[in-house]
This record gives C-alpha cells, sequence and structure tokens, in this order.
C-alpha cells in the first residue's frame, strides 16, 4: 500500500505527540514520584510528596488523554481522516 504525504504527515504529528505525551507520563510517574521526599514543600496546604502521590500524577494523566483526544480530533479533520458522527 502507497502511503500519500498527507499520510506521513498525519503519522509522524501522531508518533510526535505521542511521544511528547509518554515522556511526561513517565517524568511525572517516575522522575516526580522519587525525588518527592526531596520536593519537601506546601503545594495547597498539604506537602508536595503528598499531593502528588494522592492527587496530582491523577489530575495530570486526565489531562494528557485530554489533550491527546482533543489534538487527535483536529489533526484527524485536517488531514481529513475523520470519522463522521451519526445521528
Amino acid at each position: 500500500m502507497q502511503l500519500t504525504e498527507k499520510h506521513r504527515v498525519y503519522w509522524q504529528k501522531n508518533l510526535r505527540i505521542t511521544s511528547i505525551l509518554l515522556l511526561i507520563w513517565f517524568f511525572v510517574t517516575f522522575v516526580v514520584s522519587y525525588f518527592a521526599r526531596e520536593l519537601d514543600f506546601t503545594f495547597f496546604g498539604w506537602p508536595f510528596s503528598f499531593w502528588m502521590g494522592a492527587q496530582g500524577s491523577l489530575v495530570v494523566y486526565c489531562l494528557i488523554i485530554w489533550f491527546y483526544a482533543s489534538y487527535m480530533n483536529k489533526l484527524d479533520e485536517e488531514c481529513g481522516v475523520n470519522e463522521e458522527e451519526e445521528e
């Protein structure tokens, strides 16, 4: 199957945004958690390490999912591969 230039651009943008979001996920999950004890300051009235473990990482994960879905919807429309919604 021969890919058109539009498909290549779509795939490159998809890989780029996926890589960036995975790096953010890795940073929040492993790096911040690993150094949480050294990051000893108050954030919204709670110690930062507790807040990241209890709420912060979950908020970041939800933001990653929301951003990816909205970005891909725009990219689908831009490249003409969006799915038509049935009414």
